[in-house]
């Protein structure tokens, strides 16, 4: 068997580096996109999701969904953790909607209140009724 050179050996070494250096680099990939998820989130707290019991549910979802998005991430299953991000993120949006149905809600609700007290103070006949 014959033995390699010094300068072969070196060579071998730095080629071994380099090839771990570049699987290494493959398998951790970009960093995971979080910015969506984590701006729907936010808007969701901003609309006010914490007051909405359902948007509630949404928005903690969507927290729990990200962190596990980022723990995998972490563990290199960058395919479970994209499919996590992606619920996360439809969880926020879903959140948001949610608020912003509750707030358009209350803004009619307040609405439909100041007509029938204007009726009532004019002396204006109610929906339904005869004048």
């Amino acid at each position: 068997m014959r033995y390699l050179s010094m300068n072969t050996r070196c060579r071998l070494g730095a080629a071994a580096l380099l090839v771990s250096s570049v699987v290494a680099g493959c398998a951790s990939g970009p960093p995971l996109e979080t910015e969506r998820s984590t701006s729907g989130i936010r808007a969701a707290e901003e609309l006010g999701a914490a007051k909405v019991p359902e948007a509630k549910l949404h928005l903690q979802l969507a927290k729990e969904e990200l962190g596990n998005a980022e723990a995998l991430a972490k563990q290199g299953d960058r395919d479970r953790a994209d499919s996590m991000l992606l619920r996360a993120e439809a969880d926020a949006q879903l959140a948001v909607a949610l608020s912003r149905e509750d707030v358009e809600k209350n803004e009619s609700l307040a609405a439909v209140e100041r007509v029938r007290q204007i009726r009532q103070d004019h002396n204006l006949p109610t929906e339904g009724s005869k004048p």
